[in-house]
């Protein structure tokens, strides 16, 4: 016992003493005209020790270091990732909701061939990928007129791959993250884009596209809405304001079940019916909000949320 209660001490006094030597000197003590520094000078290996238990302290106290250009790329790559759903799936193929700035996931297998399909009547104009070696790459089309669809083809070599593909068409670019499994590929991918909410086709295909709204500019949409909560099958792609109307789009297969009532959050906080109406797979309501939420069920109630994240700035600018 007493050899451990020696020990113990030991430790609490270099524990310490390394945590005194990393407190940088008060500014009272500094001498004009010479050189000070936040850590007292020792020998190279022991002040880059010093420095790490400083960062440590400076974490522990509340004061994370401040990120790097590195990590800062790492974060903001993870937090664009767009990963496969169930509710965006429309048969085997996953229909992406096509965002500025989005990395879509394409997961492959060797043996197999994934279909990447841009929209009808759009032209490609170049595709590069970071591994042209171990990665097969064609592309083709379609139809023919303004129903002509590009397809492009991806199949790896081997499981364990990853790599990145940039299209670019006539209108827009994708950026797409592919990584190859060992046996599970994707079929096909495809996107919505934010336009088709002022055209929505419905059944059969061959009737004309039903007009959702008229005299809308699309570059006069608001995009900024953030959509949270549970991942259910009716759970919206996005929601968009053209400064009068709010249109919530939901997944192509919208409407084989029940519709999920909406709820506009007030001013009090309390969750109150709207008024709305449904065009095709769209909510249509004729005033702006905040916050509304959209509820399904019982005892079990599941809740998708539609945060209007400009709401505050409108307020701002109108004042």
């Amino acid at each position: 016992m007493i050899r451990s209660f020696f020990m113990a001490a030991a430790v609490g006094a270099f524990v310490c003493s390394t945590a005194v030597s990393a407190v940088p000197p008060s500014t009272d003590s500094i001498t004009p005209g010479k050189l000070q520094t936040p850590f007292k000078v020792q020998r190279p290996g022991r002040r880059h020790r010093a420095r790490a238990r400083w960062h440590h302290l400076s974490f522990a106290l509340g004061h994370p270091v401040k990120p790097t250009p590195l990590t800062s790329v790492a974060a903001a790559n993870r937090k664009a990732v767009r990963e496969p759903e169930n509710a965006f799936y429309l048969g085997a193929a996953q229909v992406y909701p096509w965002s500025e700035g989005a990395l879509f996931r394409l997961y492959a297998a060797p043996e197999q061939i994934s279909d990447i399909a841009l929209e009808p009547g759009e032209n490609l104009v170049s595709v590069a990928a970071g591994d042209t070696v171990r990665w097969v790459i064609d592309d083709t089309a379609s139809g023919s007129g303004s129903a002509r669809r590009v397809h492009i083809f991806v199949k790896p070599a081997a499981a364990g791959l990853n790599t990145n593909l940039i299209i670019a068409t006539d209108r827009r670019i994708y950026h797409v993250e592919a990584v190859s499994t060992g046996r599970t590929a994707m079929a096909a991918l495809s996107w919505t884009y934010p336009g088709d909410g002022l055209a929505i086709v419905r059944a059969p295909a061959t009737l004309p596209a039903q007009p959702a709204a008229a005299g809308v500019a699309v570059d006069q949409l608001n995009f900024d809405y953030r959509i949270e909560g549970d991942n259910v099958a009716w759970r919206p792609v996005r929601a968009f304001d053209d400064g009068h109307q709010v249109f919530i789009e939901f997944p192509p297969t919208f409407g084989q079940g029940e519709a999920p009532p909406l709820f506009v959050t007030g001013a009090d906080g309390k969750a109150e019916l709207v008024n709305y109406r449904l065009k095709g797979r769209y909510y249509i309501v004729d005033a702006l909000f905040a916050a509304a939420e959209l509820r399904l069920g019982g005892k079990h109630q599941k809740v998708v949320r539609i945060l209007n994240e400009s709401a505050g700035t409108r307020q701002r600018g109108r004042a």
